[in-house]
């Protein structure tokens, strides 16, 4: 057989980064409606916002904005081909910050920056931490975040001595949040949006079992995979597991979370931060994944008639409601533990 050409991309191992290393990342991709009813299909997504026009015309804007997880997929699938391609799974988000809705006919784009790198002691692999910046066709930032994601290695020879391991906020604070531009729900609608609870119900320490459960399906998994461009060979080829079968790509389970979370939470209209997010075990299909929440903290804005609560989901394919164990471990059912700021009205 003759020799294989080199025009292929394999992605990157974990020795092919530096820090302070910038990655501009292709290709641009421009939002169409067939992407947002594909969103709609894909998760029981029912918040009013996203759902109906007139309601987001009644909130202040001028169209129903794009699913603040839909962008975050967007700009995340983007990554892939050269921070992710050769990863044995993500392992959680920090200083997640969403900065303006993204509009159906916007075109959203990445740049990511390498922060923080730690070769494994098995020497097969290494933690790679990037920040990944998206910005739209104007280019105004629409998202930011860090992410950390565990990258195998060309070989198991030393690549690193000395670990640089990145520091970040542990939670976005409250003022800093950004209210969308336009955004106001001083005119907020409690029928049409399915519940009729304020930021005032809500109190510190309450936990709300979302009741509903969702298998996940093979071929959803996979066409929303498909949606975001997200190549990762974990998501894709099921050669490339031990057990041989794929991964689930866990902002499928970010997006499936949110969506369970409207039942007990449907007026937490958008999120406006994500303070950290762990991919405790790993998903498949076939699991039936349910979710529950805790209240962290409320706060009023006292702009636009909003405020900020902070909630800490939980997804688990066991019952909810225990997330460790009596040492602090995380039980072995949890798939995902998610905490954020979801703007809503006062």
């Amino acid at each position: 057989m003759s020799k294989w050409s080199s025009k292929t991309n394999p992605g990157n191992h974990f020795e092919d980064f530096q820090i302070g290393q910038k990655i501009i990342h292709p290709t641009p991709r421009t939002i169409t409606e067939g992407d947002k009813a594909l969103y709609q299909a894909l998760y029981p997504v029912r918040n009013s916002l996203y759902s109906s026009v007139p309601f987001a015309e009644q909130c202040g804007l001028n169209a129903s904005p794009i699913n603040d997880m839909m962008v975050f997929h967007i700009v995340f699938g983007k990554t892939v081909p050269d921070v992710s391609l050769n990863a044995v799974a993500n392992l959680g988000y920090a200083e997640v910050r969403f900065f303006r809705f993204v509009y159906t006919g916007d075109t959203l784009r990445s740049e990511s920056k390498v922060i923080g790198l730690k070769e494994n002691s098995n020497h097969k692999s290494g933690i790679v931490w990037i920040k990944t910046t998206g910005y739209n066709q104007n280019d105004e930032i629409v998202l930011s975040y860090i992410r950390w994601v565990m990258v195998l290695k060309k070989s198991e020879e030393i690549a690193l001595l000395q670990p640089i391991i990145p520091t970040f906020e542990k939670e976005v604070m409250p003022s800093s949040l950004v209210i969308p531009n336009g955004l106001h729900f001083t005119n907020y609608g409690f029928q049409l949006a399915g519940e009729k609870f304020r930021l005032s119900d809500y109190s510190p320490g309450e936990t709300i079992n979302h009741v509903d459960g969702v298998t996940l399906e093979e071929a959803e998994h996979m066409m929303a995979t498909r949606l975001w461009q997200n190549t990762a060979r974990v998501h894709f080829d099921a050669t490339y597991s031990r057990n041989e079968q794929r991964l689930i790509y866990g902002g499928h389970l970010i997006s499936m979370a949110r969506a369970l979370t409207f039942n007990g939470l449907a007026n937490a209209q958008c999120v406006a931060a994500i303070n950290s997010g762990s991919h405790v075990n790993p998903c498949y299909a076939g699991n039936t994944v349910r979710a529950w929440s805790e209240i962290i903290d409320i706060h009023d804005l006292q702009n636009s008639g909003m405020g900020a609560i902070r909630i800490k989901t939980s997804v688990t394919k066991g019952e909810p409601g225990r997330l460790k164990d009596e040492s602090g471990k995380y039980e072995k059912d949890i798939l995902l533990d998610m905490d954020y700021w979801c703007l809503a009205p006062v």
